[in-house]
């Protein structure tokens, strides 16, 4: 089968198109015959040398596609061959073929195409454990989404917009804030241009917001303690800025804030199997009712995923970029 590796550390280039073995399934995995793979901003951060796969798992760079289930191990018994699916790996997605817990699986959902039902896995995964979950976003409370027009952005406002939460948002350039907003975004604000502290405190009436999603880290960690409502979460999900950050602990005990965070790809695959369970109970029917929607912005063959993570470097996407067998 085609499959894209990782020659060795570094820049795009680095991406190699080689031929490998199909894998075979094991005992409570399935294989699919790989229609489309999402890229995300991990894929980059492990070509970089700085997000190892976890022990065990493939080599190649992937964290989520759609296509067709060919095969199954022992113990399988909601999939058949033929059926259609999405599915959240811990790697291996840059390739013809690859092998994915049954439990990580769900069915591709009705109105989607490959290319958008691959792009959903890894965000709409990501969002809902750490907004739903750890954030606790009730209907009526307020969230704010830094990187509003990214992956996690783009359905973090429209998963928290449909559940009745009033969203904020951070972007890059005007036309990006402006493309929050077409997603329900209540403001979104030029951080380039503005002091998002100062414009969270002006549109809130300085009450602050209830949750924040942040993927930036370092100095942002105070700043956006300080424009949490009282019993405020703060939810970390990524680094971009760094891990070290200096904080007022005591602004944490007397507002009653919440600072937590998480990563995805490590978790066991029951872990991982529950929440699929979740999104397919409460957001699959948005999706297939078209409430929500992957937003793509670009799509490259297998063979371009070179191209594909350059775009990705220069942020210069709305949405998902996904490759195509």
């Amino acid at each position: 089968m085609p499959a894209v590796e990782i020659r060795e550390f570094g820049g795009p280039e680095v991406l190699t198109l080689v031929d490998r073995p199909v894998p075979v399934p094991g005992p409570g995995e399935v294989l699919i015959h790989v229609a489309a793979a999402g890229v995300n901003r991990p894929d980059v951060f492990q070509r970089k040398g700085a997000y190892a796969p976890p022990p065990g798992t493939s080599d190649l760079p992937g964290l989520e596609v759609a296509g067709t289930i060919v095969a199954r191990g022992a113990d399988v018994s909601r999939w058949q061959d033929g059926d259609q699916v999405c599915a959240l790996l811990a790697g291996g997605g840059y390739a013809g073929y690859v092998v994915a817990p049954a439990g990580q699986c769900l069915p591709r959902p009705a109105g989607l195409s490959m290319v958008e039902a691959a792009a959903v896995p890894e965000t709409f995964f990501t969002v809902w454990t750490n907004v739903f979950e750890r954030g606790a976003l009730r209907p009526g409370e307020s969230l704010l989404v830094h990187g509003g027009t990214s992956g996690i952005g783009t359905t973090a406002i429209q998963l928290a917009v449909r559940h009745g939460a009033t969203v904020l948002a951070t972007a890059g350039s005007p036309a990006k804030c402006a493309a929050c907003e077409s997603l329900g975004a209540a403001r979104a604000f030029d951080y380039r241009q503005v002091d998002f502290v100062e414009a969270v405190r002006e549109a809130t009436g300085g009450r602050g917001v209830d949750v924040i999603l942040d993927m930036v880290g370092g100095e942002y960690v105070g700043r956006n303690l300080s424009v949490l409502a009282d019993d405020g979460r703060l939810v970390q999900i990524a680094l971009l800025q760094g891990a070290k950050a200096t904080i007022d602990v005591g602004v944490i005990m007397r507002r009653r804030l919440t600072f937590t965070g998480s990563t995805l790809r490590p978790r066991p695959v029951a872990e991982k199997a529950r929440l699929a369970a979740a999104l397919e109970q409460h957001v699959w029917p948005w999706l297939e009712a078209g409430a929500v929607r992957p937003q793509i912005f670009r799509t490259f063959p297998l063979a371009e995923a070179a191209a594909a993570h350059a775009l990705m470097e220069s942020s210069a996407h709305i949405g998902k970029i996904v490759l195509t067998a």
